[in-house]
């Protein structure tokens, strides 16, 4: 994989991914993609991490495809392309369902299949110079990458079809009002906004963070009951970390509680 399509750095508990193909506007490549999705697994493991940041480099966050390679390739079967397209969304898969937070820092266009990366995130804190879109329409495709499900969990089902059939391109502040975004922030504050939170969540109590997002992951498939069934299991097994007692003496001492991330 070459070197400069993704940069990655780890922090103080930090670790960032920056896609960094900006002459492309961080449109997705093969080598992009696998890297990241191998760089992205290994950090999910790795307990010297306890906040994931993705964001890209220059004036966009992903602008999607690169549609410079989107010509069809005749010798390919339509069974290795779908096997193949399902090994990329895998980047989507692995942001969604990893047991650390993700966060997008979202930088600027976040379109299509970047779109799709950008929800797939656990936060997304916004410049408020990034624009967000679809795009499919304008080159005949129906949705990757999560955005189909994810636009209707966030936006809603009729809101997410006008975005799909209309292609409009929406800025930060209507993004944040549908339910896309959770923050937006001036652009030359986003560095230092989004490295305070993932800073915060990054030395909190990251069993509970755990368990916490994979029951909101969970509850929309699930009924209420058994919701409420996994949450005393999850529940008590918070109470067995080192946080949650730390977090018991530093409330009974009146003091901020130093968790470790156990």
């Amino acid at each position: 994989m070459p070197d400069e399509v993704i940069l990655t750095g780890v922090s103080d508990k930090v670790a960032t991914l920056t896609f960094n193909r900006p002459d492309k506007l961080n449109a997705l490549s093969m080598d992009l993609i696998a890297g990241s999705i191998d760089t992205l697994k290994s950090w999910s493991s790795d307990s010297e991490i306890g906040c994931i940041v993705v964001t890209g480099s220059g004036r966009a966050f992903c602008a999607g495809g690169d549609v410079s390679t989107m010509a069809q390739d005749d010798s390919e079967t339509l069974e290795q392309k779908i096997d193949r397209l399902r090994q990329m969304q895998e980047l989507s898969w692995v942001l969604y369902n990893m047991p650390k937070i993700t966060v997008a820092a979202v930088n600027g266009f976040a379109m299509g299949a970047g779109l799709g990366v950008c929800l797939s995130c656990d936060l997304r804190i916004a410049s408020d110079q990034a624009k967000f879109g679809t795009a499919y329409a304008k080159v005949g495709y129906g949705g990757d990458f999560g955005t189909t499900w994810l636009l209707a969990q966030y936006a809603g089902g009729p809101k997410a079809k006008e975005l799909f059939f209309l292609g409009d391109i929406i800025d930060a502040t209507e993004a944040h009002r549908l339910g896309l975004v959770n923050r937006v922030v001036p652009h030359d504050n986003l560095t230092s906004e989004v490295n305070g939170i993932a800073s915060s969540i990054a030395h909190g109590p990251l069993t509970s963070y755990r368990y916490m997002k994979a029951n909101v992951n969970l509850a929309p498939s699930v009924d209420f009951r058994t919701m409420l069934d996994r949450e005393a299991e999850t529940h008590m097994r918070c109470s067995m970390t080192e946080d949650h007692k730390e977090g018991v003496r530093a409330f009974m001492e009146k003091r901020q509680p130093k968790f470790v991330g156990r």
